[in-house]
């Protein structure tokens, strides 16, 4: 493998420097009342959305690593994707990897849940979806901990199995159920080994709400897990079947909680000691039951007597939030990023934003790797955030980080230049659409003095984001309308990512039809970042938005930059005369 990039016979690059801005969590909704992106007054971002050097690119699921296409992108895996240009397995992938590799066991959390549970002579508990749908997890996964933890001498082992039928058919519990069974029966051994299903219910009545919708699923499951507060059985299948001899009509999802007993007593409450793993390799229905065991200080329901214990998800399932605190695997080991290409070639570099995101322009867009590649050629600068909540201050540092950005421009030092603005993101997750449009409209301001100052300098400017979340600050029914509430009639708030398509924009007043962006997205409407026409409309599997990607953006930049990208990189989204 050579370093040395070739120089582009089409295009040599702008004469001033390339600026990529990352609009972190600002996609392209359906401008319906949820999008705070189209409800803000933006006239740069619009004028930006110019036919020709414009598309909309897909920042979430398969485009970036994720195992499927209804998986939400986020910061890290984003940002992964735009500094190396190439699509690393996330989640269900990673997660089968680092089990056969056995790398899960030789990591230190794990090294840790099993010293606990040894020195106290305490119980692993893992608490998950029971299915093979490998949308949220997959039982051969649970099967391998469950064998390992065994032979790593755990005497205590219990499931808390949360049923499915949902992305596996609608009444089929029990033979999962069965299938861990057989396994726990192989791995108990009277008088040595404790191994059992403990507690357990459907995933839309226990355990596993997103987004905050309703934090008394969590309480449900939290009750049964640690406290035993449920109805009891004798086993997992006299549970299912009880159930269902009740009410012949309910299916999986909506079982309700219930706790295994003997002797009129739980078997497997979560103690104080003891280790929790939560199995679930994807985050949206993983974060808040997370939370209920991580937080030390937690709103949403009494948690009662907190029990201490060691709790690990099975990956880190928000890294703009750091939940949970601990995890089992660890994001991918990710080589050859464009940074370092650019280092080789000696392009000069630099990188900025705020305390919120400056991890994100360093350490994952080089591919979760810390520090620089040479200290001569790149330049990292972080201003540190504002300590109140980001509703309060919606225009954060944007302002300061432009100033700053600007300057540093006018240096003449940096051939390329990268930098995050985290209104988007920070002011979509805390749910308040009025502070989500002035971040907005602060972002587009700043994007106007970016993009006059780029102009003066002879430069190019990139405008694009690695996940969507300002565009679609409510909840949708499956009829794409907006949720209200029953009582209130007020739209019911939505604080995650989502999975719309982001944009990605040119400026290049100097261009002269040298080049152009081949635009898949285009509807014709030329209607601002609107691109979605339906109410509630989602990209199918198969459609363009999953061909192609933020992870294109790394060969588009270099071929700004004059260079031709390696092979092995997704392709540039360009096109020359």
């Amino acid at each position: 493998m050579t370093w040395q990039l070739k120089r582009n016979e089409h295009f040599s690059g702008p004469q001033g420097p390339l600026v990529l801005a990352v609009l972190d969590g600002v996609g392209i909704g359906n401008g319906d009342e949820s999008d705070a992106v189209k409800v803000a007054a933006t006239p740069t971002l619009d004028r930006l959305w110019s036919p020709g050097v414009r598309c909309a690119l897909a920042a979430h699921g398969r485009a970036v690593g994720l195992p499927s296409d209804g998986d939400m992108g986020n910061s890290e895996v984003g940002h992964n994707a735009l500094g190396c240009g190439r699509i690393y397995d996330q989640g269900a992938k990673l997660v089968n990897h680092a089990i056969s590799s056995a790398t899960l066991f030789s990591g230190q959390t794990w090294q840790d849940i099993v010293a606990r549970c040894r020195n106290n002579h305490s119980a692993l508990h893992f608490i998950g979806l029971l299915s093979d749908g490998n949308v949220h997890s997959h039982i051969d996964q649970l099967s391998a901990l469950l064998r390992r933890a065994a032979a790593d001498g755990i005497a205590r082992l219990f499931v808390h199995a949360l049923l499915d039928g949902r992305d596996v058919p609608a009444t089929s519990a029990l033979t999962y159920v069965d299938r861990i069974e057989a396994l726990l029966s192989e791995l108990d051994q009277p008088g040595t080994r404790r191994a059992a299903i403990a507690s357990g219910g459907g995933r839309m009545l226990v355990t596993m709400d997103r987004y905050e919708a309703d934090w008394s699923i969590v309480e449900r499951g939290y009750d049964a897990h640690v406290h035993g507060r449920a109805r009891a059985f004798a086993s997992a299948r006299e549970a299912i079947s009880t159930f269902r001899d009740e009410n012949p009509d309910i299916i999986d999802q909506y079982l309700p909680p219930f706790v295994i007993a003997h002797d009129g007593h739980p078997i497997g409450q979560i103690r104080n000691g003891d280790a929790v793993i939560n199995f679930n390799f994807r985050g949206d229905r993983a974060i808040e039951i997370s939370r209920a065991f991580d937080d030390k200080n937690f709103p949403h329901f009494d948690r009662g007597n907190r029990p201490d214990v060691l709790y690990a998800g099975m990956m880190e399932y928000d890294g703009d939030t750091h939940v949970p605190t601990r995890y089992l695997v660890d994001p991918p080991a990710i080589e050859r990023t464009m940074s370092e290409f650019l280092v080789q070639n000696q392009v000069s570099q630099l990188a900025i934003s705020e305390t919120q995101k400056y991890g994100h322009v360093t350490y994952f867009w080089n591919g979760n790797r810390s520090g620089k590649f040479d200290d001569n050629l790149e330049t990292y600068l972080e201003l540190t955030s504002d300590q109140v909540p980001f509703e309060q201050r919606p225009w954060m540092k944007a302002a300061e980080i432009t100033d700053r950005l600007i300057a540093e421009l006018h240096s003449g030092k940096y051939r390329f230049a990268r930098v995050n603005y985290a209104n988007g993101d920070m002011v979509g997750h805390t749910g308040e659409f009025q502070a989500t449009v002035i971040a907005m409209q602060v972002l587009d301001l700043q994007l106007a003095r970016l993009r006059q100052a780029v102009e003066k300098m002879k430069g190019i400017l990139i405008v694009t984001a690695d996940h969507g979340n300002a565009d679609e600050m409510y909840q949708h029914g499956k009829d794409g309308r907006v949720v209200r509430d029953r009582v209130s009639g007020v739209p019911v708030v939505k604080t995650s990512h989502t999975i719309n398509p982001v944009p990605f924009m040119i400026y290049d007043p100097h261009r002269n039809g040298r080049y152009w962006v081949r635009d898949l997205s285009d509807d014709g409407s030329g209607d601002g970042l609107a691109v979605n026409t339906t109410p509630g409309h989602r990209a199918a599997e198969g459609s363009h938005r999953n061909h192609v990607g933020i992870a294109n953006v790394t060969a588009t930049c270099l071929e700004l930059l004059g260079f031709v990208p390696p092979e092995d990189l997704e392709p540039s989204l360009l096109r020359f005369k």
